[in-house]
């Protein structure tokens, strides 16, 4: 045995006492700092070596804590970030972990800060002087935007453990594969002008009808052409989420926007997408030569995600948690942590919970979890 820490409880509430708000409004974000130093603390007290990265440009940075050395092991995964809250809807405090009706609230007790209260639990109450393999943690920073701690992390490392654990919210399902994520926005720009004669000007709105259409097309092409049966929804979906245009009801339109998002399944390249719009809207293109349609991107792409049910790490981790693998609709960092190792989404708490005001954790999952995570280090450390 080593050094116990504190109790399971008070290392929760430090850990949701610390602002880790990740927020493309400037105003609204919040450095990790002082929860990556609180949290190498704690593994540094357990004997852990330390490594924290900052990420280029920003005051945000990543925690790898190791004990062991050589290849292979197991590496336990969770991002140090929460998104942005609603103080006006939340009925509690959520930089204070609240205990009642069974429950713990505050804000990332499921995504994702408490996940590295039960590995600290777990870690204390066991004997690492017999591990033959190495134990990793990664905290990592800006998985609620960019994803960018993420992205550092698989190129500045040089670690080879044999899978990857991340402690998403997944009500302790096996998660083994997930939809990526891309967003677009479209401008096109016409000619304004007094509405009386339309020929004076192009409008703008118009010429989106036709783009529109185009992808309304690709819409259908993604659901015919891709399919993953593992998947509730198993096709590629898009959605149009908003559109905007002209400021005058006697003037020409001069420019519209629209925003879409598209969620391919595993088998569908971000590449692949970005080239089929740019087919569809060819001919629109073309037609309108002088430069009047516009395509970007919104935010950071995130790709689809899978580790085949085949693996034998996923078969390994199934039998050894007696779990049947599934699989999700929203993103994570496994994209890019796969490319280390194998990598499998497994964590306490409902999805249900995270981004919703008085988010909370059911207590029913303290022992199952610790369980888990008992079993996981000795299977692939000991």
């Amino acid at each position: 045995m080593i050094k116990k820490i504190s109790s399971f409880v008070e290392v929760y509430k430090s850990l949701i006492k610390i602002p880790t708000i990740s927020s493309e409004n400037k105003a609204l974000d919040h450095s990790n700092k002082n929860f990556i130093d609180l949290l190498s603390n704690y593994f540094s007290d357990l004997n852990f070596s330390i490594k924290n990265y900052q990420i280029s440009y920003t005051n945000k940075f990543n925690m790898l804590a190791s004990i062991g050395s050589g290849t292979g092991g197991i590496l336990l995964s969770g991002h140090s970030d929460t998104v942005d809250f609603d103080e006006k809807k939340w009925t509690k405090d959520p930089f204070t972990l609240t205990e009642t009706n069974d429950r713990f609230y505050g804000l990332g007790t499921v995504d994702m800060k408490g996940f590295f209260a039960f590995i600290l639990d777990v870690i204390s109450s066991i004997n690492i002087k017999k591990i033959i393999k190495p134990i990793y943690i990664l905290a990592t920073a800006n998985e609620e935007t960019d994803m960018s701690g993420a992205r550092h992390f698989i190129k500045s490392t040089d670690i080879k453990p044999d899978c990857i654990i991340i402690g998403e919210p997944t009500s302790l399902k096996l998660i083994n594969a997930h939809k990526g994520h891309v967003s677009y926005s479209i401008e096109v720009i016409g000619n304004t002008g007094h509405s009386s004669n339309p020929d004076y000007g192009v409008n703008s709105i118009e010429i989106m009808y036709h783009v529109i259409q185009a992808l309304l097309l690709l819409k259908k092409h993604l659901k015919q052409k891709y399919r993953h049966q593992d998947f509730s929804i198993p096709y590629p979906t898009m959605n149009l989420a908003s559109i905007h245009g002209g400021n005058a009801i006697n003037r020409i339109c001069s420019s519209c926007v629209l925003n879409f998002e598209i969620r391919p399944i595993p088998g569908l390249t971000l590449t692949q997408i970005e080239i089929l719009i740019e087919e569809k809207l060819a001919f629109i293109k073309k037609k309108w030569s002088d430069n009047r349609i516009f395509i970007k991107k919104l935010f950071f792409s995130v790709p689809a995600y899978e580790c085949s049910h085949q693996d034998n790490i996923t078969k390994t981790i199934a039998k050894l948690c007696q779990l049947n693998r599934t699989t999700v609709n929203y993103c994570t960092e496994a994209p890019f942590l796969k490319t280390i190792a194998p990598t499998l989404i497994l964590g306490p708490g409902s999805i249900e919970q995270a981004h919703q005001p008085d988010e909370y954790l059911e207590k029913f999952f303290i022992q199952p979890t610790k369980n888990i995570i008992g079993k996981l280090i000795h299977k692939f450390c000991y």
